[in-house]
């Protein structure tokens, strides 16, 4: 038994019952290597996903949380790998292939940041998702964390939903580049917010953030 794997065992059922955990779809998530991309409503989605997965995610954590002593062997362990987040950082980028090559689930955030209580529709999608997936081949896993107030916590349902993997095929790529990154991450989010809102559904009166579906 790995370390994860009896952390896990040991503390999954008390994250389950303190979160209400609820998961649906979870049989979408590949064997190998996939990435796993959800909106973001607090910190403690990370713990809701993983839970909810039934496997160990990792994630990048900023690289200040790996200079402490008593955290940073821990969240190693856990799968976490540290990020610059002031600027593009190519050794992370580079990390998470190799992870992905090796057959681990990477979660990642395309929205970039918390936005607990807003319409994920109406935010702002980084293009980092579509870049890792370019550069990967990997799948991904579209997944909604839904709770009430628009954010996941202690105490009340929170639902996870893993929906059918995107294959590279389905993100329109042809040759990379940003501008195909940017696609295929607001593609990947669409899909993301389908989940809940179903196809092609806007807040009434938000301009559209997200890209038509081409036949």
């Amino acid at each position: 038994m790995t370390f994860y794997q009896w952390i896990y065992k040991t503390f999954e059922p008390a994250v389950s019952a303190l979160y209400r955990i609820e998961a649906h779809g979870v049989e979408n998530i590949p064997a190998e290597g996939a990435i796993v991309a959800s909106n973001h409503t607090a910190f403690s989605d990370v713990l809701i996903i993983s839970a909810a997965a039934k496997r160990q995610v990792c994630y990048m954590a900023k690289k200040e949380l790996f200079k402490i002593p008593l955290l940073a062997p821990l969240i190693r362990a856990l799968g976490a790998y540290p990020v610059n987040r002031g600027g593009p950082d190519v050794s992370s980028i580079k990390k998470t292939i190799e992870l992905i090559e090796a057959g681990e689930l990477i979660g990642i955030f395309p929205q970039g940041h918390r936005y607990g209580g807003q319409d994920p529709r109406t935010t702002e999608i980084k293009s980092g998702v579509g870049m890792i997936a370019y550069r990967s081949k990997a799948p991904v896993v579209p997944v909604f964390l839904d709770s009430k107030r628009g954010k996941t916590g202690m105490f009340r349902k929170n639902t996870v939903t893993f929906g059918k993997p995107l294959r590279f095929e389905d993100l329109a790529f042809v040759k990379g580049g940003m501008t195909e990154y940017t696609q295929a991450s607001q593609i990947i989010f669409r899909h993301i917010c389908e989940i809940k809102y179903g196809e092609n559904e806007l807040s009434a009166g938000e301009k559209p953030a997200l890209p038509e579906k081409n036949d």
